[in-house]
């Protein structure tokens, strides 16, 4: 480990209150319990997947807050049998008793009350993850049943809830000798369009909150199949960086860590980052445990500050031989990093709401960063020379690559003339009306351009498979007919040149056959894009197309299937006596109509839109799918090909 904190000076130190301060007088209310069940989109997102998994979280927030405090060093998450989950932590256990005010107990309130909670006072919790959230309450509003144990004050207490309102009172149920909180929830059919808790949802969350709060055990059990799970990394973000490069050739052995806060605002500050022999950066940011996908002040703040320090070391020590003027993007070249912060009072927005708005941070990040690398610039000689070597290596090429990038960046979003040739174009210029379909093979391509809507979709065939970005530096990546087809099609530039206004489609779809080949493309396409215009993907633009593998065929009724499931369900429903079935081996087998019908009509297609749900997972699938490293990508082959269905070679 490469650290340089000072343990008397440095090292957060989290003066919250006693666990007998902590009582029904800090709960504090802000709003009634009302609406939510009425619009639950408003409090989770929605009611899919997504706004399941976010009750989990709310939960989980309560029990991380404690930990965050300093009372909690265990927490475990269990899907069970019947499809509830469970969540138990070893912190001070939710307030049991009455309320001066509202003269009920204080966890009642916290259930039942929106905004209802110890993270109001800030005497209780000085840092929160939570309050990004809604609380516990909206978990009871939207749940069949709840049931809560809290083991507090030497007595074990238990209450029930059914759809937000209490079911029995709350009463002693036993002695003890420990404290904590357990709750277990089952969501309400009533208001969730499907109850299946996805372990592959809820387990890199998991993991990710064990890097963010170093020395928390955190356990997870599906008890449906006996998956089980722990975690806890003693090198916090140190040890994920680690992770995230375990699929990259790192230029020094550890990462650079540090960790430090902010005595006049509070606000502390951990940060890990190490160098690989890569063309991409990859800076994962968090605040209060939240992934600030869209960044914010602390980033702009942690890149201020590793340009200024980095460029003064190198001019100082008159490293640079030739008079080449270094940018940020130089400087992060091949960098992963990661910047968490614990924020008192977080400011969030953006489209997703996970970018960091606290205009003060990023001043308070720039120097406490600027402060920490200098010191261990000036100790760290040698790494500091592998890395300035990458640097300069960095800042030739992307001078040599200059000129050709200016090639490709358009000067306006409306100048059809700079286009490339084999761009089908459309003809609406509202963006946000407009789909480009981006098309394996010249064939296909054909048949899509005829089968079209000329006035919003716009048609880019590419020729085979294009240039993996994750090994080949932007020099060479400019270079590339295919790639540059693509951004200039587009219009928004990438990396930090990336504008979204100047974006000419709104709807980006990878278009190739299923097979494998098809899926080696559309792998090589979302490669790019995540590296390279990442803002696209964040903002949900990019979709992949499913074009059918069976056409059913019986009398003049033509129906199209995706699998070979539905294709038995399809011969069950329809009979299999004077049935015809035609298996696609690519688009280019479809005739123009045929492709619409399928895989162009928005009135009958099916897109699968690409989301980043985890950012550490996605990074780490990547740069292990498409880096150098042979032997991570084979066992994760090994590992998964029993998965794989309707392998077509």
């Amino acid at each position: 480990m490469v650290c340089f904190c000072n343990k008397q000076i440095d090292i957060i130190l989290l003066n919250f209150m006693s666990e007998k301060d902590y009582g029904a007088e800090q709960i504090k209310v802000l709003e009634g319990l009302s609406a939510v069940r009425k619009r639950p989109a408003m409090y989770i997102g929605g009611t899919g997947k997504k706004g399941l998994h976010h009750l989990v979280w709310e939960v989980l927030d309560n029990s991380i807050d404690e930990a965050l405090a300093g009372y909690c060093t265990k927490i475990i998450v269990s899907v069970n049998i019947d499809g509830s989950v469970t969540v138990i932590d070893n912190g001070r256990g939710i307030p049991v008793d009455i309320h001066s005010v509202y003269k009920i107990p204080a966890v009642e309130l916290v259930m039942t009350k929106l905004h209802a909670g110890g993270k109001f006072d800030n005497d209780t919790y000085k840092v929160s993850g939570g309050l990004h959230g809604v609380g516990v309450s909206v978990v009871n509003a939207l749940a069949k049943w709840v049931e809560i144990e809290i083991k507090r004050d030497g007595k074990i207490h238990h209450q029930k809830y059914a759809v937000g309102e209490k079911v029995t009172d709350l009463k002693v149920i036993g002695d003890t000798d420990t404290t904590g909180t357990k709750l277990t929830f089952f969501p309400d059919a009533e208001i969730f369009d499907e109850i299946i808790f996805d372990k592959d949802v809820l387990i890199p969350r998991i993991k990710e909150l064990a890097y963010l709060n170093k020395g928390l055990i955190l356990e997870f059990e599906d008890k449906r199949d006996e998956t089980k799970k722990t975690f806890c990394f003693d090198g916090g973000i140190e040890s994920l960086v680690t992770d995230l490069n375990k699929t990259r050739h790192t230029l020094h052995d550890n990462p650079i860590y540090f960790e430090t806060k902010d005595t006049d605002t509070n606000v502390e500050m951990e940060i890990a980052l190490q160098y690989t022999d890569g063309y991409t950066e990859s800076i994962i940011s968090f605040v209060n445990n939240i992934n600030t996908i869209e960044g914010g002040t602390h980033i702009s703040g942690f890149k201020a500050a590793l340009t200024k320090v980095t460029n003064s070391y190198i001019k100082k020590n008159k490293l640079l031989k030739d008079n080449v003027d270094l940018t940020g993007s130089d400087m992060r070249e091949g960098l992963t990093g990661v910047v968490s912060l614990k924020i008192p009072e977080p400011q969030f927005e953006g489209q997703t709401k996970t970018k960091l708005g606290n205009a003060d941070v990023k001043g308070i990040v720039e120097s406490a960063v600027s402060a920490k690398l200098s010191e261990f610039y000036e100790e760290n000689p040698t790494v500091i020379k592998v890395i300035v070597s990458k640097i300069t290596s960095a800042a030739v090429a992307r001078i040599a690559a200059q000129k050709a990038r200016e090639l490709v960046r358009r000067k306006s979003a409306l100048e059809s003339t700079t286009l490339p040739g084999k761009l089908a174009d459309c003809s609406e210029k509202d963006a946000s009306k407009c789909e480009l379909f981006i098309v394996e093979g010249d064939s296909a391509g054909g048949s899509a351009k005829q089968g079209r809507v000329r006035d919003i979709q716009a048609i880019l065939p590419i020729r085979g498979k294009i240039l993996n970005v994750e090994k080949a530096a932007i020099s060479k990546m400019i270079q590339s007919e295919e790639i540059r087809a693509l951004i200039t099609a587009i219009g928004s530039g990438i990396s930090e040149q990336y504008n979204m206004e100047k974006a000419r489609y709104h709807k980006v779809i990878i278009m190739t056959d299923a097979d494998v080949d098809g899926a080696h493309i559309s792998t090589l396409l979302m490669t790019f894009f995540f590296r390279y215009m990442p803002e696209l993907v964040e903002n949900g633009h990019l979709y992949l197309a499913m074009p059918p593998l069976y056409k059913i065929q019986k009398g003049k009724t033509a129906h199209y299937v995706y699998s070979d499931e539905e294709k038995a369900a399809k011969l069950l429903e329809v009979g299999e006596h004077g049935v015809s079935i035609q298996r696609y081996k690519g688009l280019g087998e479809m005739d123009p109509k045929q492709l619409w019908d399928t895989t162009m009509n928005p009135e009958t297609r099916t897109l699968k839109q690409i989301t980043i749900e985890d950012a550490i997972e996605a990074d780490q699938t990547f740069s292990m799918l498409m880096g150098d490293l042979v032997e991570p990508r084979r066992k994760f082959i090994e590992e998964n090909a029993k998965d794989v269905a309707n392998l077509d070679i």
